[in-house]
């Protein structure tokens, strides 16, 4: 049997910042202690628009983007509802995801909504479900579709230290976050700069020349114009062992 001593510093984390390291541990805490929590329901499908009645409605992991609500509806039928800064948690499969609400909304049965009360941190409670997110699949239940309730929501155990610790905790990881998604937008910046080359490198439909070419080639003349079967003939021929084998070029089936 573990010792007290064993038990305490099993809620202590092995990095902290220099202020807190003798703070003591982290206090063991359920959700529904930290959080009010609202089960989203879902409005009827007749009050489902897309001319702005109602509010926006968020039923799902399909309304989030980038960690962010993203609304494809409204609903003019107002159940459940989440506020601008409450943490979305994805309650049927797949089961722990976690978000930002941006908005003022209807939540459907597929989220859940958090917000911190008392003196903790909703960043906190954020990053620490980030953290959580790929341990939910071992509370979901079974059955058509997996999900988890409001109880094991409330029941859910965390720990967290104190007010100024989880404010430093949190700042931390939001700032990587905010790294994180300026490194993504210039990966997606990238593929359409990528995409937009494909589009002027290879001839359009209909031409042989491309658009854009390299200065040595552009007294190259015309693209030849060749079959995908004649292509791979003319590569199996000068090719590799293997794909000189005729079998694998010449055969019945054809080049696909």
């Amino acid at each position: 049997m573990s010792s007290k001593s064993d038990k305490k510093k099993s809620l202590v984390p092995r990095l902290r910042f220099p202020e807190f390291r003798e703070a003591g541990a982290w206090e063991v805490k359920r959700l529904g202690e930290v959080a009010n929590i609202s089960m989203g329901a879902s409005p009827k499908s007749a009050s489902y628009n897309d001319q702005r009645i109602g509010l926006p409605l968020i039923q799902g992991n399909a309304d989030i983007k980038d960690r962010k609500s993203s609304p494809r509806l409204f609903a003019s039928q107002i159940t459940r509802e989440c506020w601008v800064g409450d943490i979305l948690v994805g309650v049927r499969a797949p089961v722990g995801m976690v978000a930002k609400s941006e908005h003022h909304a209807c939540i459907g049965r597929g989220i859940s909504a958090l917000c911190v009360k008392g003196e903790d941190r909703q960043e906190f409670l954020y990053q620490w479900l980030l953290w959580y997110e790929p341990h939910w699949v071992s509370i979901s239940q079974g059955g058509t579709f997996d999900s988890v309730n409001k109880n094991e929501i409330t029941n859910l155990v965390a720990l967290f230290p104190n007010p100024s610790e989880q404010q430093k905790v949190a700042h931390c990881l939001s700032s990587l976050d905010e790294v994180i998604g300026l490194q993504a937008k210039k990966v997606q910046a990238l593929k359409q700069h990528k995409k937009g080359l494909m589009q002027q490198l290879f001839p359009a439909e209909g031409e042989t020349t491309p658009r854009l070419r390299f200065p040595d080639f552009r007294e190259a003349g015309a693209w030849e114009v060749q079959t995908i079967d004649q292509l791979a003939s003319k590569i199996a021929q000068g090719g590799t062992p293997k794909t000189s084998i005729p079998k694998y070029w010449n055969g019945d089936i054809p080049w696909i």
